[in-house]
């Protein structure tokens, strides 16, 4: 079992770098309640089933498995109610590496970067880029976004 601290930020994309390069993600969300989520990933020829417990504040457990990438395929069919596309960007600054994510369709319009730490406490940089912190936010969870669409939130 792995412990993720993060931090997680909206962010003005007029101003990240030019030429970025992204990777395009499906997320397919199994299981959605108060103890936590269960997830498949496909990004690329990889997929993952993710398992995230809820957690107050920055810090979750995470369990994340390789799954085939038929078997990931067949299960993102089965859930086809609860998906987030997306690509996200990785860019490094100051030796942290950003995850930026531009969501499509339902999602389209909001951008989202998450960064990890080593703790709570670590002190980092803040890019030009970011607008304000939504950590601990559950609109901005992606299994939120699954079941609550960015495109009818009003004035966000």
């Amino acid at each position: 079992m792995a412990k993720e601290i993060e931090r997680k930020f909206l962010v003005d994309q007029d101003l990240l770098p030019k030429n970025i390069i992204g990777e395009e993600y499906i997320q397919a969300y199994i299981a959605i309640n108060d103890q936590g989520i269960v997830r498949i990933r496909i990004k690329g020829s990889i997929a993952l089933l993710t398992i995230k417990t809820s957690e107050k504040g920055m810090t979750r457990n995470e369990f994340e498995y390789e799954v085939p990438l038929e078997d990931a395929k067949s299960l993102v069919e089965l859930f086809n109610d609860k998906i987030i596309y997306k690509t996200r960007y990785k860019i490094t600054i100051d030796k942290k590496l950003w995850e930026v994510d531009e969501f499509h369709k339902e999602n389209k319009g909001l951008w989202l970067a998450e960064i990890e730490l080593e703790s709570e406490n670590e002190l980092f940089s803040l890019p030009e880029w970011i607008k304000k912190e939504v950590t601990g936010d559950h609109k901005y969870f992606n299994a939120y976004l699954s079941e609550n669409p960015f495109k009818f939130w009003n004035n966000e």
